[in-house]
């Protein structure tokens, strides 16, 4: 288990965190001591403690909005794989009819052929190839 100081609002503290999160742990401690300078010089002295409630509820509302966000995005993913999906299915659906459409055309060029060399104009089919 490794320790870290950060400084907040001008005051120390000592922190355990995990080995290795030592520098996200620093940077976390970072970004609250500038929110809290920040709320400083909007709102003056009021005091360390209340100082830092309003700089955790003001992050928490922004990791809310993030949040929020965050699920609108998976939202529009999961739209998107629904739209690829179904653009796939109708691909798919396109590509047999037209592999199906090329066979019937190449049943007919073939029967075109042996009428053409003489031969019979009929394979025994009922004729339902040609449309």
């Amino acid at each position: 288990m490794a320790t870290v100081t950060v400084s907040i609002g001008g005051r120390r503290f000592r922190l355990a965190c995990e080995d290795g999160e030592e520098e996200h742990v620093m940077e976390l401690g970072e970004r609250l001591d500038q929110t809290v300078t920040e709320l400083r010089a909007n709102v003056g002295e009021i005091g360390d403690q209340r100082l830092t409630v309003m700089a955790a509820m003001l992050m928490t509302d922004r990791l809310s909005e993030a949040e929020g966000r965050i699920a609108g995005l998976e939202g529009e993913i999961s739209e998107l794989r629904e739209s690829r999906n179904e653009a796939l299915d109708r691909f798919e659906a396109l590509e047999s009819q037209a592999s199906d459409a090329m066979e019937r055309a190449g049943r007919r060029i073939a029967r075109l052929a042996r009428a053409l060399r003489g031969g019979s104009a009929s394979n025994g089919s009922s004729g339902s190839d040609e449309e």
